[in-house]
C-alpha cells in the first residue's frame, strides 16, 4: 500500500474516475471532476494530499463558493462529490477519517417553481420562430419533451426512426434502463418529421456519431441557452430549460386530475417502492390517455 502522505486529491479522483468510466457511469465520473475542478480552482491550481483536507479548509472553500454567488444547492453538490471521493480513500485504507466535511452544508434547498402552465406552453407553440433556426429548433425539442410526457433530452438526442413501431414511440431510458412506451400522437410527428433525414438513423440532428457524449452535452447547452430568449420572447417569467418541459407535464397533468400513480408511469419513475406499488396494475392506455388529456390542455 502506498503511503498515506503520497496520497494526492487529483491522482486518486483520476483514479477513481477512470474505473466509473470504465463501468460506464459516465455522469458519476464527470461530476466528481467537476467537483476537484473546482476545489483545486479555489487553491490556485496546487493539489493536496488526502490526509491534509481538514474541516478548516473545507469551511473555508464553502465560504470561496458563496462569495462567488453561487446557490446554496450548488455548493452542496460540489461539497458531497469531494465527500464521496474521500469516503471512497477511507473505504479503500489510504487515509485516515479524519470527518473534514463535518461542518460543511451538503444538504438541499427548495428550489424556485420549475413548472409552466397550459398559457405559458402555449404561448411558446405560437412563437414564429421560423426565421431564426436555432430558436425554432430549442423551441421545438422543449415541446417535444413536454409532448412525449417529459422525455429527458439525453433520450430525445438518441431516438431513432426505428423506435417508432405501429404508432407507438418505445425507447429504454438511459438513465435507468426502463422501458417507455408512448403513442405516436401528430403534435410529436409535425416536430419529427421537420427533421428527417435520409442520411442519419437518428430522429433529430444531435448526435452524428464521432462523440455521441460530447454532441449531446453541446447540443443541451445550445438548446438551454437558446430557451432563455424564448421565454423572454413569450412573457414567460420561469427561467426556461429542457428540464422544465418534464415539470411542466407533469404539473399540468396534475392541475387535470390525472393521478399521481399514473404521473409517476407516464415519467418513468422506478426507483420508489411505493411508487411501483401503486403502479404495478396500470398498463400503458392510462398513461396514453394521460398524455392526452396534457396535450389537449394546451392545443390551439
Amino acid at each position: 500500500m502506498k503511503s498515506r502522505d503520497n496520497i494526492s486529491l487529483c491522482r486518486y479522483a483520476a483514479q477513481v474516475s477512470e474505473w466509473l468510466y470504465g463501468c460506464g457511469r459516465v455522469r458519476a465520473a464527470e461530476t466528481y471532476m467537476a467537483a476537484v475542478k473546482s476545489f483545486m480552482n479555489y487553491r490556485g491550481g496546487e493539489d493536496i494530499p488526502l490526509c491534509k483536507i481538514d474541516s478548516q479548509m473545507v469551511v473555508a472553500y464553502q465560504y470561496h463558493l458563496r462569495n462567488r454567488g453561487l446557490s446554496a444547492n450548488t455548493i452542496s453538490f460540489y461539497i458531497r462529490n469531494l465527500r464521496a471521493i474521500y469516503n471512497r480513500a477511507v473505504e479503500d485504507g489510504l487515509v485516515a477519517n479524519n470527518a473534514p466535511f463535518r461542518r460543511a452544508y451538503t444538504g438541499t434547498s427548495k428550489t424556485a417553481k420549475r413548472a409552466l402552465r397550459a398559457e405559458d406552453i402555449r404561448r411558446i407553440a405560437q412563437l414564429d420562430l421560423q426565421d431564426n433556426r436555432r430558436l425554432q429548433f430549442a423551441a421545438d425539442i422543449f415541446l417535444f419533451s413536454l409532448y412525449t410526457r417529459g422525455m429527458a433530452f439525453v433520450d430525445i438526442a438518441h431516438l431513432r426512426w426505428s423506435d417508432i413501431r405501429s404508432g407507438y414511440l418505445v425507447y429504454n431510458r438511459r438513465k435507468t434502463g426502463q422501458q417507455i412506451v408512448i403513442k405516436w400522437e401528430r403534435c410529436m410527428a409535425q416536430i419529427a418529421e421537420r427533421y428527417f433525414s435520409p442520411s442519419t438513423p437518428y430522429i433529430f440532428p444531435i448526435i452524428k456519431g464521432r462523440n455521441p457524449r460530447r454532441e449531446y452535452l453541446s447540443a443541451s447547452h445550445a438548446i438551454n441557452s437558446a430557451l432563455k430568449t424564448i421565454g423572454t420572447m413569450a412573457s414567460i417569467a420561469t427561467p426556461l430549460t429542457l428540464y422544465v418541459a418534464r415539470h411542466s407535464w407533469a404539473s399540468i397533468a396534475y392541475a387535470q386530475q390525472v393521478s399521481v400513480a399514473t404521473i409517476s408511469r407516464a415519467l418513468g419513475h422506478n426507483n420508489e417502492s411505493t411508487t411501483r406499488i401503486y403502479l404495478a396494475s396500470l398498463d400503458n392506455s392510462a398513461v396514453d390517455i394521460a398524455n392526452k388529456i396534457v396535450l389537449k390542455s394546451i392545443s390551439f
